[in-house]
């Protein structure tokens, strides 16, 4: 292994999550089939909102930029776990390890702003219907994507070029199955107060503020559903919003409990398991989420189905 200042290092040991490789041989198996069932699956939505002149709306704008957001948040990981587990060599270098670490977080901060993007639609929605033509507007739903892509990859540029600046010695193991900040953190010999300082404080607005506004939209739109007189009306206009609670819940449910904490209460074998769920499954499950219990969804779903055959 490298040892010495980061000028001497040329590689990281990725140690995956096992070094048994009889489960290596099911988790090879069970990653790759969530991988094709995630880029498969969010593939269709894609396809089937692109195909069907109902779902070009703002909601379903977004929709399809999340999925394609998980399609490349999932292949900036799981490509290279699936080699690592087939290769005896489980190296990686130290640039391609960083070029890692930055799609990953521009990807993860990404769909974080997507996520908020969809709860102001829906609380224009609900909230404004009269004003809903006009305020979400193709320009404005445009800009709203532009800037979760630009913000998303300044934070990341930020956070790859203060770790390019740190030095590391002795072991360059990462204990992870990609190169993620706060095991590449705890690597380094160099004072790392700045990178924890800004992954603290920076780090946390730009994941607190999209879920800030993501609450904000809720208690409005829970406000407004409240006055609704019958209940099948309420029910009627909150099941709109179902689908999208279901993946806030979990992807900020995990990803707070990896970020926003102290490097110092770092767990190794806990964050990889949280980091799986939020990089893998929750991705995964985004397809099955919003199509099973979206009446739109299935209609264009099948009528993709129909023009393919």
């Amino acid at each position: 292994m490298s040892t010495g200042n980061q000028s001497h290092i040329t590689e990281f040991f990725l140690l995956g999550l096992t070094n048994d490789p009889k489960q290596q041989v099911w988790l090879f198996v069970s990653f790759l089939t969530m991988y094709l069932v995630n880029v498969f699956g969010n593939s269709v939505i894609i396809a089937a909102i692109q195909g069907d002149a109902r779902l070009h709306t703002p909601m379903y704008f977004f929709l399809s930029n999340l999925s394609f957001v998980d399609i490349c948040f999932t292949n900036v990981i799981v490509p290279r776990m699936l080699a690592n587990m087939l290769s005896k060599s489980k190296t990686v270098s130290f640039a391609h390890c960083l070029t890692q670490m930055y799609f990953f977080v521009a990807c993860a901060i990404t769909d974080s702003f997507l996520l908020a993007a969809m709860a102001i639609d829906r609380y224009v929605a609900i909230c404004n219907p009269l004003h809903y033509t006009s305020t979400m507007s193709p320009r404005r739903c445009v800009l709203l994507v532009m800037a979760s892509w630009v913000v998303s990859h300044i934070h990341s540029l930020t956070h790859t070029i203060l770790m390019s600046r740190l030095s590391f010695c002795g072991t360059n193991i990462i204990h992870h199955f990609f190169c993620d900040v706060q095991p590449l953190l705890t690597l380094s010999c160099s004072d790392t107060s700045v990178n924890e300082l800004l992954a603290f404080t920076e780090g946390s607005f730009v994941i607190m503020s999209p879920f800030i506004f993501i609450i904000v939209s809720y208690a409005y739109i829970t406000r407004a559903v409240l006055r609704v007189p019958s209940g099948g009306g309420r029910y009627k206009v909150f099941s709109t919003c179902g689908s999208h609670l279901t993946i806030v819940a979990l992807y900020y449910g995990t990803a707070i409990s990896v970020y926003i904490r102290p490097s110092s209460t770092y767990s190794v074998t806990k964050d990889r398991v949280v980091t799986v769920f939020y990089t893998v499954v929750i991705p995964m499950l985004n397809p099955f989420i919003y199509s099973l219990r979206n009446r739109d969804m299935k209609q264009a779903l099948r009528k993709l189905t129909k023009r393919t055959e």
